[in-house]
């Protein structure tokens, strides 16, 4: 394309603008103009089966059935606690975590578990968790768990870590239980692979993530207390 050339600043800008015109806007103007024009996904989700507990927890009205304005709630919530996929709905693996988040910093409010001068494994079946507290100290924060399914319940009471395999392989089943601390028996605290929220339960060990049961093995010794009560959502008292 023949451009005419001409003289002086009005000529100088017709140049330029012809040559803008021929380059295209510059990539990253492009890029941010097509990420500004679209908008965010729409949170569609339906009411789930933890929807009141949800709701309670993000200060929406209590009434279990999905809005809009809940399902941003919950999405906020998820993406701020790293549930996947943070879509809205509240679902088993979102209730949860809202269980660890609620608990925060004083999972013993309700004095379940005991004080005492050395460290004790506190695991509450009912709410899923396990924490480590010395005293009424908590030296290891909430986390999820995953207990014994019906006739394989995990027992509770009073126990103590007698012995630990770093990378233990079951006997029973042949699968792996990474960071196995042994406190009754068979059951232990250990890694689990996969999702915490999938199936009725375990065969009587507590399982954590591996992240988790690392963490843990890192703070346990053998000869600490364990301590056990509660009943899993879903089995049998």
């Amino acid at each position: 394309m023949a451009v005419r050339q001409g003289t002086g600043p009005s000529a100088a800008a017709a140049v330029l603008g012809v040559l803008l015109v021929l380059a295209g806007p510059h990539p990253a103007a492009a890029a941010t103009s097509s990420a500004a024009a679209e908008p965010e996904s729409a949170c569609v989700a339906g009411t789930g089966p933890y929807q009141r507990e949800l709701e309670d927890h993000v200060g929406r009205p209590v009434d279990g059935v999905q809005s809009s304005a809940d399902c941003l709630a919950v999405r906020d919530f998820q993406r701020a606690n790293g549930v996947s996929p943070a879509d809205g709905y509240a679902g088993l693996a979102t209730y949860r975590t809202m269980l660890v988040v609620a608990a925060g910093s004083d999972p013993n409010a309700a004095g379940d578990c005991p004080e005492r001068e050395q460290r004790v494994t506190c695991v509450d079946m009912d709410r899923q968790l396990l924490w480590v507290q010395k005293g009424g100290r908590v030296v290891f924060r909430p986390v999820p768990i995953r207990t014994g399914r019906d006739y394989q319940e995990t027992r509770p009471g009073r126990h103590e870590v007698y012995w630990r395999s770093k990378d233990h392989v079951s006997t029973l089943y042949g699968t792996p239980m990474p960071y196995a601390q042994f406190f009754d028996g068979g059951q232990a605290l250990h890694g689990a692979p996969g999702s915490l929220y999938e199936g009725g339960g375990s065969a009587g060990c507590v399982n954590l993530t591996k992240p988790d049961a690392k963490r843990l093995w890192d703070l346990l010794a053998e000869g600490d207390d364990v301590y056990v009560w509660g009943t899993k959502p879903g089995t049998e008292d």
